[in-house]
């Protein structure tokens, strides 16, 4: 029997499992036209079957997440043919129902790998709360996956746009409109500018926020072993795969799939994730099946794509399907007054993390701060400060390896606290504009009224 497919039904209208694929599999027509009736509005779609022989056909050839199975088939016992299955390598739930069954073939049932064990004739709630828990019990094995690989991961936190600059408030401007749409999104700037940041606050923001988000960097994955790692294998798929295996994307449905520096992909995974993003479908390596995508992808590279097109490396049909929209992360350099919020910023994460003091930052190692290039973006004004707050002192001098401590254009004080480092950046700013108190409010990304007030409270007479 053919699926039964809701293509046109928007997915906030699905309520279930939106997403899933089913399939039945029971020689009574009554009880698979029940089941299919009351499934197919709350997943994907559903197939059925009416033996184990017609099943297995749909297994090869399609995706899915859930068999239900009557345990008396023609042919083939439905507990022997379970074990089948979990011997080839199905990892799905499964769901097994019977009218007659004693508690010897319950145990032999839950052994084989059954999922839960229902017998008939049984309500719609029962079954839909059959249902429910395996959907749940799959959605914990993605969460926690994501969790220990996040886990694995260099913690990075806080939020992601910090500073008042004209430049943060545009980005964080972009972030929110961005966020709630579906839409594909291409990240780019230098390595250290707030990437990876950026993309997880455009899924916190978005409508998937409840969903796992899951980071992937391409370049540090073998280009012999990242098709396998975004897309999953089937069992037997190559020498040594003993079982079927699930991809990123399998463990991103939901949420947020994050693929950082994308310009380092191979050309022909490039044309498999081309056609991925534009059927929304993926075929695992050595599969036949085809396994439907809910999920919002968000590239980013530290290399100008369009370089990267012109020069033969990437594929001018992904850079387009990828840059729907585009957001470019300026380097420090092109936006220094921040680096006072910054410093704020991270000594106050940074200190109850490290079980240290939080760090006095005096107005000539700021002026210093500010004068350096910041080749590695926050990233780098991050370790610095992580460094200094371990070493109980910020050793500006480290800036320049080799080279004699350069003078700061500030005269020398004592420690600072964040409204005093506040007061010096904004009398800094006013000064490199001469005075012009409609420039600085531009430059520091606030009113001009505000900034009077803030004058005035210093009793600064500035025309």
């Amino acid at each position: 029997m053919e699926p039964s497919n809701l293509p046109s039904l928007p997915e906030r209208h699905l309520e279930g499992w939106p997403g899933w694929s089913i399939l039945v599999i029971d020689d009574e027509q009554g009880m698979l036209n029940f089941l299919v009736k009351t499934l197919a509005p709350r997943c994907h779609f559903v197939m059925s079957a009416g033996s184990a022989e017609d099943g297995a056909n749909w297994l090869r050839s399609h995706h899915v997440d859930l068999v239900i199975l009557d345990i008396s088939l023609p042919g083939k016992n439905g507990v022997t043919w379970l074990k089948e299955l979990r011997e080839q390598g199905y990892a799905g739930e499964v769901i097994l129902i019977t009218a007659f069954a004693d508690l010897d073939t319950a145990i032999e049932a839950l052994r084989a790998g059954a999922s839960d064990f229902i017998l008939k004739p049984f309500r719609v709630p029962q079954i839909l709360n059959a249902v429910k828990q395996c959907y749940e019990r799959a959605r914990l094995r993605r969460e926690n996956f994501v969790l220990r690989r996040a886990m694995a991961m260099p913690v990075t936190g806080g939020p992601s746009v910090v500073g008042s600059s004209p430049a943060m408030q545009a980005l964080r401007a972009s972030i929110a409109r961005v966020a709630s749409v579906n839409s594909t999104v291409l990240l780019q700037g230098e390595s250290g500018t707030g990437k990876e940041l950026v993309a997880r606050e455009l899924h916190a923001q978005s409508p998937r926020a409840s969903g796992p988000f899951v980071p992937v960097n391409c370049a540090a994955v073998s280009p012999e072993l990242i098709e396998r790692e975004l897309f999953g294998h089937a069992r037997g798929a190559f020498t040594g795969a003993n079982r079927a295996r699930e991809g990123l994307f399998h463990y991103a449905q939901g949420g947020t799939l994050f693929l950082d520096e994308i310009a380092e992909l191979p050309l022909p995974v490039q044309a498999t994730l081309l056609r991925a993003i534009e059927d929304l479908k993926i075929r695992p390596v050595g599969s036949e099946q085809l396994v439907p995508l809910n999920l919002r992808i968000i590239a980013a590279s530290n290399r100008r794509l369009a370089d990267e097109v012109s020069a033969g490396r990437f594929r001018k049909d992904l850079f387009f399907r990828l840059q729907v929209v585009e957001l470019t992360l300026l380097p420090l350099r092109e936006h220094k007054q921040d680096i006072p919020e910054l410093v704020a910023h991270f000594i106050t994460q940074l200190a109850p993390a490290l079980g240290v003091p939080p760090l006095a930052i005096s107005p000539e190692e700021l002026a210093f701060l500010a004068q350096y290039d910041w080749p590695g973006n926050v990233r780098e004004l991050r370790n610095l400060l992580e460094r200094s707050l371990i070493l109980g002192s910020l050793n500006v001098s480290a800036l320049y390896p080799g080279e004699a401590p350069r003078t700061p254009p500030v005269p020398a004080g004592g420690p600072m606290d964040l409204a005093t480092l506040e007061k010096l950046h904004i009398l800094s700013v006013l000064d490199s504009v001469q005075g012009d108190k409609t420039r600085a409010a531009e430059l520091l990304g606030v009113s001009r009224r505000t900034l009077e007030r803030r004058v005035a409270e210093w009793g600064q007479g500035l025309a």
